[in-house]
C-alpha cells in the first residue's frame, strides 16, 4: 500500500475570511481587487470553487477553480514524484550462502539476484563461517566466485570475495545497460 502525503487542503468558498481580495480568474487572468462576497458570486455564477491560494500576501490572492480537479492532479503529481524516487532509490540485496550449499538452493538464489540485477539492484552474496569451517575461507571464496559467474551477464564484481571477520563477502553491481 503506497503511503502518500496529504495534499495541503487550502481554504475555499465560505471558510475564506479576509475581506478584498485580488481575484484570479479560470483561464489565469487578473480580474482585480475585489471584495469576499462579490468574488463568491463570480465563483458560483462560472459552478466553480474561489480557493485562496496566498493567504499571507497583501492582498490576499483568491482563484476561481475547480478545486476537486486541482486536489487530484495534485495528488497525482505527488504519486508519480515518489514513484520516480523509489526508481532512483536503488537497494543493496543480501544473499546468504553456505559453504555446504545445495545446488538447487544455490541456483534458487542465483535466479532471485539475477531477477534484482535486471532491476538495477546490487547484490552482497555472503557466507558466515562457524567454528572449523574458519580453515576453508578458500571454499567460501570459490563458492562466491561461482555464484557471480552464474550472474556474468547481467553483473560486474564491484568488491572481490573478502574476509571481514567471520565472513566471506562480495558485492555485485548490475551492468550498465547502454552497453547491452
Amino acid at each position: 500500500m503506497l503511503n502518500i502525503a496529504k495534499v495541503e487542503e487550502l481554504a475555499i468558498n465560505e471558510n475564506i475570511k479576509i475581506p478584498e481580495v485580488m481575484v484570479i480568474g479560470p483561464n489565469g487572468e487578473k480580474m482585480g481587487l475585489k471584495k469576499i462576497e462579490d468574488a463568491l458570486t463570480l465563483a458560483n455564477y462560472a459552478g466553480l470553487d474561489l480557493v485562496l491560494m496566498s493567504g499571507n500576501s497583501t492582498p490576499a490572492v483568491v482563484k476561481i477553480m475547480d478545486y476537486n480537479k486541482y486536489r487530484y492532479e495534485k495528488q497525482r503529481k505527488l504519486k508519480e514524484a515518489q514513484k520516480k524516487h523509489r526508481e532512483t532509490n536503488k537497494e543493496l540485496k543480501e544473499y546468504r550462502l553456505s559453504l555446504t550449499i545445495d545446488v538447487g538452493d544455490f541456483e534458487t538464489r542465483r535466479k532471485n539476484a539475477e531477477a534484482y540485477l535486471i532491476k538495477g539492484h546490487k547484490i552482497r552474496a555472503f557466507i558466515r563461517l562457524k567454528g572449523r569451517e574458519m580453515a576453508k575461507v578458500e571454499i567460501g571464496k570459490e563458492i562466491l566466485l561461482r555464484f557471480a559467474a552464474g550472474l556474468a551477464e547481467n553483473s560486474t564484481i564491484e568488491t572481490q570475495p573478502k574476509l571481514e571477520g567471520r565472513q566471506i563477502a562480495i558485492i555485485l553491481a548490475p551492468k550498465n545497460k547502454e552497453g547491452k
